[in-house]
């Protein structure tokens, strides 16, 4: 461009300013450091006063990384630019507005140029509207400042594995319970106005106080979640920061912190330029013992890690208990979730629940499924026999294998057909994708166009493969169905015959057995031999106990004789 054309121009300023934490934890004095903000500003505004130039806004990133550029100031700058508010961007260095080479290119090379903006950085001496030699050096500096920020990442990373080696705390925000020693950061004090909190959390569960009736009681005292306390985000899974919930309560009880132990280095980032964190192997993680006041003993945590393993005598789970006929093939309609059957050794008698309604009633995911096993499943046998008496002992197997020969070619190329419409639909969409790059290549649409389309198309394609898999595995599975079905009917027969115990016999027939609030129950059978059986549980249970008076086995007690 030329230079002369510039004196002619009215430029409109905003001055960028950044500064990230690993700038600031260069020196703790960063006031003085020639990287602080206000140290930026007053190099920015002589800047902006020396040339002339109108200064409309200022816009500040303090604490934010180079390598991300979802920071709220730059993004009221990009507004402003798209606003047209401000024609002319200036920075103290390139670094400043951002370390991502890829990102901090498009910005300078493609969305400056497009939205007619000027951009300038005053150390490299950068100018976009001229033509000068020190612009052509941009590329090489860009790429450095993003190595810079790589190498920068693992120094601080190798900085705080060794504050973690020696136990020192390097987070965010402590432990519920806990908070930073006022005469060094990296050790913990117990928080005086939570740490009882947590005591009392951990002396409920000793004296047998499960966690969902902790929860309970927590709400009910109007004591606040540890979300609620530190003031951070609250995963949207949840329905309200302010409730505690079975989880959480779990979560404190797990907690080796609370016995003094620095535990730490349990999750990590992917990596230096993305903000997702994986969990870490038991292997990685940091733990140095007794490095700060315990909340509680050891010997306390570790009965409560008992507890909660099922290692404890009282709470021991009956894992050589009889396993029931219908185990596995009961499901809750309302949440798709297994029916649990339980047995309650104090009454004697089994039960059956919804798993999801059981292990977090307070927080409603499900309804109560609750009633006695033993009378569902004799009401369960008493019409799988009546189905198996009507279809199976005078079914027709020619005839039978016939039908399935046809349903089968029916099926898959029903099948078949679905999938070929979405390969179409795929093919569609790869070839959008290519014109779509193309076009960006050749700048017909910008980057930021190009980034959403693309996204969009993406998912489109990740949810037409997904489909096209579902299909192929349901293909397998009715072409399956014609060298499975004969021999299954042979089996049912044979084992029609037999007079041991039938549990084979129902996992061969059954494919699930779906119960809904009400107690409505339908019996769905495998491969459509038999059609589905729908019928209402019938409440057998007059007396309160579920087995009658005549108690389990259908004898009366000995105190019942007695009397």
């Amino acid at each position: 461009m030329n230079n002369n054309y510039l004196t002619d121009v009215e430029f409109n300023v905003g001055i960028y300013i950044r500064l990230s934490q690993e700038d600031r934890d260069k020196d703790k004095k960063y006031e003085s450091d020639s990287e602080s903000v206000t140290n930026q500003k007053e190099l920015l505004r002589d800047y902006v006063k020396n040339h002339n130039f109108n200064l409309v806004n200022e816009y500040v990133d303090d604490g934010f990384s180079g390598t991300d550029f979802d920071r709220p100031g730059f993004q009221k700058m990009m507004e402003d630019i798209k606003n047209k508010k401000i024609n002319c961007v200036v920075v103290k260095d390139l670094s400043r507005l951002g370390r991502d080479h890829v990102m901090t290119g498009y910005y300078i090379e493609t969305f400056f140029p497009e939205n007619q903006i000027r951009f300038i950085s005053i150390l490299e001496s950068y100018d976009s509207f001229k033509n000068q030699a020190s612009n052509d050096s941009s590329t090489f500096i860009i790429a450095c400042n993003d190595y810079y920020s790589k190498q920068n990442s693992i120094k601080i990373r190798n900085v705080l594995n060794e504050k973690r080696q020696k136990g020192k705390f390097v987070g965010s925000l402590p432990s519920y319970g806990y908070m930073r020693d006022p005469e060094d950061k990296g050790h913990l004090i117990p928080n005086p106005e939570i740490a009882p909190i947590v005591k009392k959390i951990f002396k409920w569960r000793v004296e047998g106080i499960g966690p969902s009736e902790i929860a309970t009681r927590l709400n009910n005292e109007g004591v606040p979640t540890p979300s609620a306390y530190k003031g951070t985000a609250y995963s949207t899974r949840l329905l309200d920061s302010n409730q505690w919930n079975i989880s959480t309560v779990k979560k404190i009880l797990a907690n080796r912190i609370y016995t003094g132990d620095m535990v730490q280095h349990t999750q990590a980032k992917v990596n230096y330029k993305s903000k997702k964190k994986i969990n870490l192997d038991e292997k990685l993680w940091f733990i140095v013992e007794n490095t700060h006041e315990a909340l509680v003993d050891k010997e306390t945590f570790e009965y409560c890690q008992a507890i909660r393993k099922g290692f404890n005598r009282q709470y021991k789970v009956k894992i050589e208990r009889e396993i029931r006929l219908f185990e596995g093939k009961l499901f809750c309609k309302e949440c798709g979730n297994k029916l649990t059957v339980s047995y309650r050794r104090n009454h004697d008698y089994w039960t059956v629940n919804c798993n999801k309604y059981s292990r977090d009633p307070l927080r409603v995911r499900c309804t109560s499924h609750f009633f006695p096993y033993n009378y569902l499943e004799e009401q369960l046998i008493e019409k799988i026999d009546e189905d198996v008496n009507t279809y199976i002992k005078k079914l027709d197997v020619k005839k039978l294998n016939s039908e399935i020969a046809k349903n089968v070619k029916e099926s898959t190329n029903k099948i078949d057909n679905i999938i070929n419409q979405l390969e179409v639909d795929k093919k569609k969409l790869t070839k959008r994708l290519t014109i779509l790059y193309e076009d960006r290549c050749n700048e017909v649409i910008s980057a930021d166009m190009y980034k959403e389309l693309s996204q969009e198309y993406d998912e489109k394609l990740s949810e037409i493969n997904r489909k096209v898999e579902l299909q192929k595995m349901e293909r397998y599975r009715v072409k399956n169905t014609k060298d499975i079905t004969p021999d299954y009917t042979k089996q049912i027969k044979e084992l029609l015959n037999l007079k041991k115990s039938k549990k084979d016999l129902y996992d061969l027939l059954i494919d699930r057995i779906v119960i809904d609030q009400e107690r409505n129950i339908t019996i769905k059978y495998k491969f459509n031999v038999i059609p589905d059986k729908e019928f209402k549980y019938e409440n057998r249970n007059l007396a309160r106990n579920p087995y009658g008076r005549s108690g389990k086995n259908g004898k009366k007690s000995k105190e019942n004789k007695n009397n």
